[in-house]
């Protein structure tokens, strides 16, 4: 007795039971662009260096990690993040925070809090009038006032200060202040300062103290009159007054109680995504989902029957295992990240297509008489193209999370548990299925009904027609140039509209109550001091807003104007590029693509042979430069996003590439005698019917995602179908011919 399907049903049972434990019990992590929120990365910048900066900036940052955390804990929000990218970057996610400035202010802020004895006033900087002999490096500062106050070098430092905490004085006429709190040390230095400017007449400059924060004068006041000469205020308190707001108090005071920054740090990257644009992608990449899940099993189960449905079956646990993995894994699912996973769905069926097809080959063939033995072998014989195939999506899956980072880098890990998972799903829960129908009665007795016996509409009209495909390859060549060259005009004639990510930058993306002109609002921008701001109409009633760089305040007054305009304005996107960020973006994609060029090569060259690996790898290149030169012609913008999707279509492209040069490979040993060009086309011919529904089965889920998946996810989907139609095209056309020739060349 055969062993192998039980042990097969149970592997799967095993899978699916522990899966549904997981989902049921792990809950995946949103990421902010789903949930809302505001991401800021941080960049430190040490002032010193030393034989041993990469330790040091290591350990410099790791203070910082530490700093910052107290600083995120006083903010208030609820499940923070803060964790290291590298020896020198830290990324913040505060969820819920839809106002990034007060975060970015109090996290930006280096906060060295200085206690300074006051050595007199300055006319200008370099002013040198002092009654006091020096004892010491001075310095020149304006006070609250604008006053330039000469200073001697910190007596204090924010090490000295025990607290602080915001207070309000509405008896005292102080308002808000700040109480400080020093320690047991910075109490007797505290004494001795205000002792030293207490020796000095009432209304002298130099009866003040300076405190100082970020080499900025917050507060200046006089040691009080009844204060003795060296002997000093004595408690080990003191406050800062100042026309202090609330919110001022409390944030300088968790300033102080955070503590100072190791080193100075620089917001490179800032996010914010409201919770409404979330929950709307959510929805819309849920409806995508089950749209096309729905039209892509009624596709299946109209072509396969019964294995159509067994195939839908084995999708549906395709999918508790993908988001199972995902929880187990602790990833977090990001907006291109659900994309990824919807799009996974699309790819699980190709491995079901291949099976089904060998084994619908394999009965026509009469080698096989039962659909039984047609579908073990068409498992066996299938399994080499879905494992190169889905080996080359890991791959690209792979660079995707290496090279690329954020959002992109989420999307490399959803892609490549949806290909393992689509692997288990095909090879395992499928095959299980299926051998357990395969062996009931009424199937063997009505073999029809399996989907395996009989050949197909598409296979029967190329059986008739038995046209062939690669008489003139070289017309196809010229095809394919000529559209390389349309598309290479459209990049060099429209240029490429690079995103924030890539330029640096800021983008914003409001939903207004009324439709606002895109001119009418680039020409209120323009008045408003943003004269380069590119304004477009993201949808109804929304408007996106791109400029260089901006800071926080001058973002604000961006959106006061879009304000004005419509009314009503609620800012549901902001993102916030640097310059160094945008050109380490660039170089990493640029990076990216030529290393998954690469792989492909060595990877196709091991598995068959250079000039395979070349005619496949040059197809890739060819649906690159069309899928970029389509997006140039369109005006959409080359982004994160569209590098997803771009290097998604290499490694799915290939997958059709891989399969017809293994029937080659197959063909080439069966008969060697043969003429290459006449195996390539009887191996076109041959893997025709499983290219064609591969591709429907795809099309229905990228469909339904361009339709409903919103703006950003509508670009991700077109450039996808685009690279689909040209991946599909090229392998047949492109990729097969070009095999051909070289072929001849070298003979």
């Amino acid at each position: 007795m055969n062993r192998s399907p039980h042990i097969r049903g149970l592997i799967a049972l095993a899978a699916v039971a522990l899966s549904l434990y997981v989902a049921l019990t792990v809950p995946v992590t949103l990421g902010l662009d789903l949930r809302g929120g505001t991401q800021i990365v941080l960049e430190t910048r040490p002032t010193v260096h030393t034989d041993t900066d990469t330790e040091a900036e290591s350990d410099a940052t790791d203070r910082t990690v530490e700093v910052l955390r107290g600083r995120i804990d006083a903010l208030g929000v609820a499940e923070p993040t803060i964790t290291r990218s590298g020896s020198d970057r830290i990324v913040v996610e505060l969820p819920g925070l839809q106002d990034p400035r007060k975060a970015a202010d109090v996290l930006g802020r280096t906060a060295q809090l200085t206690f300074h004895q006051v050595l007199g006033t300055a006319v200008g900087p370099d002013d040198a009038s002092d009654p006091l002999p020096k004892r010491a490096r001075e310095q020149v500062m304006p006070d609250e006032s604008g006053g330039l106050l000469r200073l001697r070098d910190a007596s204090l430092t924010g090490n000295d200060v025990d607290r602080a905490a915001a207070r309000f004085d509405p008896q005292g006429g102080a308002g808000w202040h700040v109480t400080v709190d020093f320690t047991g040390a910075g109490e007797g230095r505290w004494a001795r300062l205000t002792g030293e400017a207490a020796c000095h007449a009432a209304g002298d400059p130099t009866r003040r103290v300076a405190i100082v924060l970020d080499n900025k004068i917050i507060s200046s006041p006089q040691v009080d009159p009844s204060v003795a000469c060296r002997s000093g205020i004595d408690g080990g308190s003191t406050r800062i007054t100042g026309s202090f707001d609330d919110s001022e108090a409390k944030e300088l005071s968790l300033l102080i109680n955070g503590g100072a920054l190791p080193v100075p740090v620089e917001t490179i990257e800032q996010r914010t995504v409201g919770a409404t644009l979330g929950a709307q992608a959510i929805a819309a990449s849920a409806w995508a989902a089950a749209i096309g899940t729905a039209l892509t099993a009624l596709f299946l189960i109209a072509v396969y029957r019964i294995m159509g449905v067994l195939a839908t079956v084995a999708l549906a646990c395709y999918g508790l295992i993908s988001y199972a993995a995902l929880a187990a894994l602790g990833a977090t699912l990001t907006l291109p990240g659900l994309a990824g996973f919807v799009l996974a769905i699309g790819m699980a069926v190709d491995a079901n297509v291949l099976v089904f097809e060998r084994a619908r080959e394999e009965y026509a063939s009469r080698r096989r008489p039962t659909p039984r033995s047609s579908l073990t072998a068409g498992f066996r014989q299938a399994f080499s193209a879905i494992a190169d195939s889905n080996i080359t999506t890991l791959i690209a899956a792979g660079l995707l999370f290496f090279l690329a980072s954020g959002p992109v880098r989420g999307f490399g890990v959803t892609l490549g548990i949806g290909v393992l998972a689509s692997m288990v799903s095909a090879l395992v829960i499928t095959r299980a299925l299926a051998d357990h129908a395969v062996a009931r009665p009424r199937l063997r007795r009505r073999p029809r009904l399996t989907g395996i016996a009989h050949t197909g509409i598409v296979r029967d009209r190329l059986s008739r027609t038995a046209p062939n495909l690669m008489g003139h390859p070289r017309r196809w060549l010229a095809a394919s140039a000529a559209a390389l060259v349309l598309a290479a005009s459209g990049i060099a004639v429209r240029g490429l509209d690079f995103g924030v990510e890539f330029t640096g930058g800021r983008l914003v993306e409001y939903t207004t109550d009324t439709p606002v002109q895109p001119d009418r609002a680039r020409s209120a921008l323009a008045d408003a001091g943003f004269p380069r701001a590119v304004v477009q109409s993201s949808g109804e009633n929304q408007l996106t807003v791109r400029t260089g760089q901006l800071s926080n305040a001058q973002a604000a007054a961006v959106t006061e104007t879009v304000t004005g305009l419509a009314g009503r304005a609620d800012k549901i996107r902001d993102e916030a590029i640097g310059p160094s960020l945008g050109k380490e973006l660039r170089q990493g994609a640029l990076i990216a693509l030529l290393v998954a060029l690469g792989a492909q090569l060595v990877y196709l060259a091991a598995r068959f042979r250079w000039l395979l690996g070349t005619s496949a790898v040059a197809a890739l290149a060819h649906d690159v430069v069309i899928l970029v030169g389509v997006f140039a012609w369109l005006g959409k913008p080359v982004d994160g996003v569209f590098l997803a999707a771009l290097l998604t279509v290499i490694g799915y492209s290939v997958n059709d590439s891989v399969v017809v040069f293994d029937r080659i490979r197959e063909l080439g040993r069966r008969e060697g005698d043969e003429p290459f060009a006449r195996i390539a086309g009887q191996a076109l011919l041959q893997t025709l019917p499983r290219t064609v529904n591969t591709g429907m089965g795809a099309a229905f889920i990228l469909t339904a995602l361009a339709v409903l998946g919103g703006d950003t996810l509508t670009d991700f989907a077109l450039a996808l179908l685009i690279g689909l139609a040209v991946g599909t095209y090229s392998s047949m056309f492109t990729a097969t011919p070009l095999a051909i020739e070289l072929h001849r060349l070298r003979r």
